[in-house]
């Protein structure tokens, strides 16, 4: 018997043929076939032996060994065009993963979380932000023991997603901001960050941490420290809220046996001054780290709507820290000018 496995779209980075805007963010052939061959690789190591790409726009320049693209007929969707006023609104790219969370969750949890995020941000202050579709594939080295984790590679992340911020700029992006999902993705974005800083000086390019970790994140939460790891009591809330139906509460377990000592411990935003990359597999059996049954509906309704306020409130600090920039610099400019 023969089955089949559908994995989340890659929602931008190629051309299109429809029209959509996304399609202004489209990478070079070489750039998309390393990240479509990421994927594939990892999804070869894990003993899946054909790998077939879906498209509807042609072959995109996508001829590499060991990938198949089967062309299939596709129903274009309307999309708003990109907005005259680009440079007053933030742009908020979402970053997930598809990855193993213990037993329970999905393994889109980290994208579900985060578009949802997006989806109530956009809603929230449709004037002031731009929400890309929440990416799905990160960067996983730690829990790639755990069947369903799959892994793009570091450097082609840092290398695609620097290339989306060159599109946005060139678009007339002013401020971007990356809001993540996943703690895997977060050197590496702040490596972008990094990057595109150098490449675009006059616009102002921020990363988080993760998402929620404001005063709400304490608020609500009855675990202890160690029970929002991975899969425990945040994530939990958030699937039971935002997709119910992909929660199987009965098969929710506890692993809060972390290896810590004062400077080294986990919980949702890694605390102590070490930064560390040991095998998940010394921590953890089921792939979970946390508490995923202290995990309700109503805690992930109030953990969203925090998050969304939180954004909203980035999204208004980067336009207030790249004002402050330009002021900055126009005066400077201005002095100089004097002086000489």
């Amino acid at each position: 018997v023969q089955q089949a496995a559908l994995l989340p779209s890659v929602p931008y980075g190629f051309r299109r043929v429809d029209g959509d805007p996304l399609g202004a963010l489209a990478v070079s052939p070489g750039l998309l076939r390393r990240v479509l061959a990421g994927i594939g690789k990892e999804l070869h190591a894990q003993g899946f032996r054909r790998v077939v790409f879906l498209s509807g726009h042609g072959d995109l320049g996508l001829k590499t060994a060991g990938l198949t693209l089967l062309n299939t007929p596709f129903e274009p969707q309307p999309a708003a065009p990109w907005p005259a006023d680009l440079a007053r609104r933030t742009v908020f790219i979402s970053t997930g993963h598809t990855e193993q969370h213990g037993y329970h969750l999905p393994l889109s949890t980290d994208t579900l979380i985060v578009q949802a995020i997006a989806e109530g941000l956009a809603e929230r202050s449709p004037d002031e932000v731009i929400c890309l579709p929440a990416w799905p594939y990160g960067v996983s080295t730690h829990t790639r023991e755990f069947p369903g984790t799959l892994n793009l590679g570091g450097r082609v992340f840092e290398d695609f997603f620097l290339a989306i911020v060159d599109r946005l700029a060139a678009l007339g992006a002013e401020t971007i901001c990356f809001s993540n999902g996943h703690g895997g993705n977060h050197s590496f974005l702040v490596n972008v960050v990094k990057l595109a800083g150098e490449r675009h000086p006059t616009r102002f390019i921020a990363t988080e941490w993760l998402h929620t970790t404001g005063p709400a994140l304490a608020r609500w939460r009855t675990s202890h420290r160690g029970g929002m790891g991975h899969g425990g009591e945040l994530e939990t809330s958030y699937i039971l809220h935002i997709r119910p139906d992909l929660v199987r509460m009965d098969l929710a377990t506890t692993e809060t046996g972390f290896i810590s000592t004062d400077n080294y411990f986990m919980d949702w935003v890694e605390g102590g001054k070490l930064i560390a990359n040991p095998p998940w597999s010394d921590d953890t059996v089921s792939g979970l780290y946390g508490d995923g049954t202290l995990g309700t509906a109503e805690k992930g309704r109030l953990w969203l709507a925090a998050a969304v306020e939180e954004k909203l409130g980035l999204a208004r600090e980067l336009r207030e820290q790249h004002a402050l920039r330009q002021s900055a610099r126009a005066w400077r400019a201005e002095v100089g000018d004097v002086v000489r």
